[in-house]
């Protein structure tokens, strides 16, 4: 009994360790949505070269830069950098505890690549300033999306969740079920990047809608081809019930928006609707887009073995041993 007790106390030690990597990464997920928020306020307020330097503002270290100093647009600008080096700080907190406490070389790898996307990220909105290049602001914005959605990953697969064990599928119609799953998420992906291009140019609107035509097939299959296995698979009922909801709303903020830029004479609140339209419809795209990953991921586990447990679990019997 003695050992037995020894036993699962070492289990809950070790469960409370590696629930670090988890709950920073939800952390960094949620930062980066904030990150997300902070650009699209920049982006719509058209306060993008505010700052007309970099890494330095105004001449001054990013980091003390006076408070008093931050108004209008330089506010929106240099908040957005400070939090973007929060996000960057985050992340490299979160690959070092990865390292010392992930079994999994997967997922250290994976953290890896989203510290060296947060740098890429970084660098590409520095660039934007330095060679006043439009280009690199639209490149930023669409990659900002990919950055949240990698965090959000990183975030389900070191969840106690994940580590669960559970029971493996693969016929033909899960392996169908698999594709428009993955094929939802890069589609709502290449959304947002003719989202981005509407936002910063204005142009490639057709593209913009007649993907958000696709996107709403794809999300309204989705969801009759998952409905069979809700019992089965629970874990996909929540997320595809996020999914059709985020896209109702998606639908909807995009006509708001829409209206709002192309003919605001039409809004009947005022041309002050325009900003929060915009910007909301930016934050529902990209939690669509990381919801429409937690959905694929957790499609491909269930499909193609991807690890259900770490490898270094710590049985009762090895410790009794």
């Amino acid at each position: 009994m003695k050992g037995m007790d020894t036993a699962v106390a070492f289990d809950d030690v070790a469960t409370l360790t590696n629930a670090w990597p988890h709950r920073l990464a939800v952390f960094t997920t949620a930062t980066t949505f904030l990150l997300i928020l902070a650009g699209g306020v920049v982006t719509s307020t058209g306060t993008g070269m505010a700052v007309p330097d970099w890494p330095t503002t105004f001449g001054y270290n990013m980091f003390l830069y006076p408070w008093s100093k931050m108004v209008g647009g330089i506010f929106y600008e240099h908040a957005h950098r400070l939090l973007g080096s929060f996000v960057g700080s985050l992340t490299l907190t979160l690959v070092v505890l990865l390292w010392a406490l992930e079994p999994r070389v997967w997922v250290r790898a994976v953290g890896l690549g989203a510290l060296g996307a947060v740098i890429i990220q970084g660098v590409l909105g520095g660039l934007r300033v330095v060679l006043a290049a439009p280009i690199l602001a639209i490149v930023h914005g669409g990659f900002a999306h990919a950055v949240f959605a990698l965090m959000g990953g990183i975030a389900l697969v070191t969840s106690a969740g994940w580590q669960t064990p559970v029971s493996f599928a693969c016929s033909a119609d899960d392996r169908r079920l698999r594709r428009l799953a993955l094929w939802t998420s890069v589609g709502l992906y290449a959304q947002v990047l003719a989202g981005t291009l509407v936002t910063h140019l204005g142009v490639r609107l057709d593209a913009h809608i007649f993907m958000a035509a696709l996107i709403s097939v794809a999300v309204v299959w989705l969801g009759f081809r998952i409905a069979p296995r809700r019992a089965e698979w629970p874990e996909l009922a929540r997320p595809e019930t996020i999914l059709r909801a985020l896209w109702i709303l998606q639908l909807t903020l995009g006509a708001g928006a829409y209206v709002a830029r192309f003919h605001p004479g039409v809004m009947t609140s005022g041309p002050g609707m325009g900003l929060p339209l915009a910007v909301g419809h930016r934050l529902v795209a990209a939690v669509m887009l990381l919801t429409s990953v937690v959905l694929t991921l957790r499609i491909y586990r269930r499909t193609s073995r991807l690890d259900p447990a770490p490898s270094h679990e710590i049985t009762s019997s090895t410790v009794t041993a």
